[in-house]
């Protein structure tokens, strides 16, 4: 995956992309005081169009409160703009989104007010985040040694960065030992997440996710369980166990990088039939009706870049 573009968005002007840089001595850098979001541009039959764009920007504006930022330069909806902005000025039609505010001070100390935001918006075009094949084959996933952060220790409603070295380190292992991807505890031991995506299960025709107390709240996860219960499926979100992951039907896991993915094994557990489920199937078609500008949802949840 190569991340190069034309232009990315630094500090309200657009920046040749060899010149996006940052000083060595920054402090973002030295302790993962900034925060991010990951958005989606499709190319949808009206052309380019961001999926759930504010929704984004809003939450980007939200964990910079939640890290401690006093004071921002842009609001949300100069980050929207900036956002297509990024995409028409590189000819995207289908690209990746990745806005980031981060703290530069003039030291390195710890003191969040000893400083100030800076913000770039950078786009790129990407692909399958799981890999091709997983769209319609599945991955294969394991339970991380690693705990998903305590709610009280790192603040898990914020997409910092310095909060993706627990996601990296689970990632990592999980790949080397084989797997595709690690699904992670809460510290209380039940299900909270995967290293980038929310998680879905199905059993009986009743689809189960995790409650939101201890993981990221997803804006893709919300767009599922939406889609799902338009679709007629219940949705309950609460406790789930290690083993009630083992007898499910169907496992699924959603994200802006990952989309709709099944899992078929899990700690070499085949789960259901060990290809995608009906379920899955159904949701993940409805997903992309909505991202290809075809479903009744498309209408409220794509921003058109041209338009």
């Amino acid at each position: 995956m190569g991340t190069d573009s034309k232009y990315i968005w630094m500090d309200g002007k657009l920046v040749e992309y060899q010149n996006a840089t940052v000083h060595f001595l920054n402090t973002a850098l030295h302790y993962g005081l900034g925060v991010f979001e990951g958005i989606r541009c499709y190319k949808a039959n009206q052309g380019p169009a961001i999926f759930r764009l504010r929704e984004h920007m809003d939450r980007l504006v939200d964990s910079a409160k939640v890290l401690g930022f006093r004071d921002l330069p842009y609001t949300a909806v100069d980050f929207c703009e900036a956002a297509k902005e990024v995409v028409r000025a590189n000819g995207f039609q289908s690209c990746y989104i990745r806005p980031l505010i981060f703290l530069e001070s003039p030291g390195l100390g710890l003191n969040m007010d000893v400083g100030s935001p800076r913000v770039g918006i950078a786009a790129w075009e990407w692909g399958a985040y799981l890999g091709d094949e997983a769209m319609e084959k599945g991955v294969r996933a394991n339970v991380s040694s690693y705990t998903r952060h305590h709610i009280n220790v790192s603040m898990t409603k914020a997409k910092i960065t310095g909060n993706y070295s627990n996601s990296v380190m689970a990632k990592t292992e999980s790949v080397r030992l084989g797997f595709d991807e690690a699904i992670m505890l809460d510290p209380q031991g039940y299900v909270a997440e995967c290293t980038g995506e929310n998680l879905f299960l199905v059993r009986k025709g009743v689809v189960h996710t995790p409650h939101t107390a201890t993981i990221l709240e997803g804006i893709t996860r919300d767009s599922i369980i939406t889609l799902a219960r338009d679709l007629g499926y219940i949705v309950n979100e609460g406790l789930i166990s290690r083993d009630q992951l083992y007898i499910a039907d169907e496992i699924f896991v959603t994200g802006t990088a990952a989309e709709v993915v099944a899992v078929t094994e899990l700690d070499f557990r085949v789960i259901g039939s060990g290809k995608m489920g009906a379920v899955t199937r159904q949701i993940q078609k409805a997903f992309h009706s909505v991202i290809q500008g075809e479903h009744p949802r498309s209408s409220e949840w794509l921003d058109y870049v041209n338009q």
